[in-house]
């Protein structure tokens, strides 16, 4: 298990923290206001980093051009513009799961398919969460820890910046039952053998060792082709694990779908097209909150045809 421990936190309460720590205040105090109210204060500053941050703009703009070929140019500003609203309320939703008590979030859960989870565990043999990149990721780790009995297991990276660290293995440790290094695959896989729960979220880009090109919207994308090795190895259930925020007030899905059926097959690439799909279908559901900001389809360089080269985008 990851050291959860915060007292190996190096530069935690050093003066270049202090910026954070100030902006961590900030985000204490709004997320005790009413939802509502943390809702409109998220799009208020997602309209105004719009109009800064223009390299992460021109990034969306790529990736929603490739995945929503059929949306207008307009129709595509406007779901981009809700993305950076949700983007900001990403922020609020990490300290609405650190510091908000059971009593307030208790009545922002929704929950379905929970009888899909049940009956894996219930054979013995595991079940490994199957996510994408949502916006509340954060939030729904303590959403399903207050509301599904199955404890779970997470995959696990450090943060660079030492106070988000901090936060991470304080209040992580509370969301699982354990943390494993995203390194570690041998205690992932322990894990699920002994009919245990993990969630695992591969969507983003992956271009090292052993990726896999597959579609994603259609468009060819380096791929984390994990996810069908870990159920070969386990024999687990791969089980689709969907969340995001409802309309207005209404709060937060979790929702778990049926087992894949006939996963995984001999061809990877396959296996990773397979998983891709299930994620565009959940991804259409609220589309303004996945991360769309990363450069999702940049190829490896031994490749030629990068979108975004050819838009003069670089980092990641």
């Amino acid at each position: 298990m990851t050291d959860p421990s915060t007292s190996k936190i190096p530069g935690l309460y050093a003066p270049s923290s202090w910026p954070t720590w100030f902006g961590f205040g900030l985000v204490w105090l709004i997320v005790h206001l009413p939802f509502g109210w943390i809702q409109a204060i998220s799009r208020s500053i997602g309209n105004v980093l719009y109009k800064i941050l223009v390299r992460r703009r021109r990034i969306g703009e790529v990736n929603l051009a490739l995945c929503f070929p059929g949306l207008s140019s307009a129709e595509r500003q406007a779901l981009l513009k809700q993305h950076f609203g949700a983007m900001i309320m990403a922020i609020f939703e990490m300290g609405m799961a650190w510091w908000l008590p059971d009593a307030r979030l208790k009545k922002l859960i929704t929950v379905k398919g929970q009888e899909h989870l049940d009956a894996a565990l219930a054979t013995g043999k595991g079940a490994l969460l199957i996510s994408c990149h949502f916006t509340c990721l954060e939030l729904a780790g303590r959403l399903y820890a207050m509301s599904i009995p199955h404890p779970w297991s997470g995959m696990y990276r450090p943060h660079e910046n030492p106070v988000i660290e901090y936060f991470f293995r304080r209040d992580r440790t509370r969301f699982f039952s354990d943390l494993i290094a995203r390194d570690d695959v041998r205690s992932f896989i322990k894990k699920l053998r002994k009919g245990e729960t993990a969630w695992f979220a591969p969507d983003q880009n992956f271009r090292n060792k052993g990726h896999v090109i597959a579609p994603f919207f259609g468009v060819p994308a380096p791929t984390q082709p994990a996810t069908s090795r870990l159920i070969k190895m386990s024999g687990a259930a791969a089980i689709p694990f969907e969340y995001r925020r409802l309309p207005g007030n209404e709060g937060y899905l979790l929702e778990f779908h049926p087992p894949i059926e006939n996963y995984p097959g001999d061809d990877e690439v396959a296996n990773a097209e397979q998983i891709n799909k299930i994620f565009e279908e959940i991804i259409r559901h609220a589309p303004e909150q996945y991360f769309w900001l990363h450069r999702r389809f940049k190829l490896p360089r031994d490749q030629a045809g990068d979108v975004y080269k050819q838009q003069n985008i670089s980092g990641n």
